[in-house]
């Protein structure tokens, strides 16, 4: 007689489909432009209207607008200009303010700047940001091949400094992927995209589970009875962050084979139920293993904090 081993129920929490009602309920316009934190930028107080920046190239399209490299008339500064249409999608539109009052607060060299928010027609917003010559993290990875562990070390204490300021101000990113770390020719890090982010009123405000990039998701934000009820998003930035790491060092998705882009459902029991990705059978160094167990940890309440992860000997081999 076959023996059947019950199977732990799974209790996700799924998000509801979409309304067919396509009535635009966007936000509140906000005052334009906002208000910016200090900046140590020294271009920063130079850029006063949209007319005095030249487009350069496009770097970017997407569903919701056109990200292009501009460039001052007068000073030559470079910079990312962000242009938002005010047609698009009512999601996409609340990310958009959701990342300008982000952006608004933050001022650290770990974070992308914003030099400015502007309103460019009716209904389309600008944003002006720091410009990365190197693009994003996965670009380099695509472009280069895989980093080298002293590489990672660099990029994960900067990934970290950028966290721990996130954090210490009660901001959780909640979309830590390659493709939203932003690097230069130093190979200086800065964290970027906060549309899915949030900030927190009290530090175990709770987070919706179903935000950001599916794949690089932690295990309590699908399934939190079993890998921690008290979902706040500050370890779901610290697993993505490891998901992150093992993939520019092996080159591809760590819970998927080199080339496969696999499905939501298989994502999902990948996370839920395989063993979180390591680095034992590689050539890695002890130190860079255990880093990355400590970020992996399925159970949320026994990954390192990002203040832990700072003091752990790998992001520090090249201090």
């Amino acid at each position: 007689m076959a023996v059947v081993r019950k199977r732990p129920q799974l209790n996700l929490h799924l998000p509801l489909p979409e309304s067919t009602d396509r009535r635009p309920r966007f936000p509140p316009p906000l005052p334009l432009p906002l208000p910016l934190p200090n900046n140590n930028n020294s271009s920063f107080s130079t850029v006063d209207r949209l007319s005095d920046l030249e487009k350069l190239q496009v770097l970017g399209h997407g569903n919701s607008g056109t990200v292009y490299k501009v460039r001052h008339k007068r000073t030559l500064a470079t910079y990312a200009l962000k242009v938002i249409h005010g047609d698009c999608d009512t999601t996409v539109r609340r990310q958009i303010f959701r990342e300008m009052e982000i952006l608004r607060r933050t001022d650290s060299p770990y974070v992308v700047s914003c030099n400015g928010i502007f309103e460019k027609s009716p209904g389309d917003i600008a944003i002006l940001l720091e410009y990365m010559d190197s693009g994003t993290l996965d670009n380099v990875l695509r472009i280069n091949g895989t980093f080298s562990e002293s590489s990672l070390a660099n990029v994960a204490l900067q990934v970290l400094n950028g966290l721990n300021y996130l954090h210490t101000h009660k901001i959780v990113h909640r979309d830590i992927k390659p493709s939203n770390l932003l690097v230069n020719s130093k190979m200086e890090v800065k964290i970027a995209d906060f549309g899915v982010s949030k900030i927190m009123c009290r530090s175990l405000d709770p987070c919706d589970s179903y935000v950001g990039t599916c794949a690089y998701m932690s295990p309590e934000r699908f399934d939190p009875d079993t890998y921690g009820s008290n979902y706040n998003g500050y370890a779901g930035d610290i697993w993505s962050l490891g998901l992150t790491l093992v993939e520019l060092y092996v080159g591809h998705f760590p819970f998927s084979p080199p080339g496969q882009k696999p499905d939501w459902a298989s994502l999902m029991c990948a996370i839920c139920f395989s063993d979180p990705p390591s680095l034992q059978e590689s050539s890695a160094s002890e130190e860079f293993r255990d880093f990355i167990k400590c970020c992996l940890q399925k159970d949320s309440s026994k990954r390192w904090t990002v203040m832990q992860l700072l003091s752990h000997p790998f992001v520090n081999q090249n201090r």
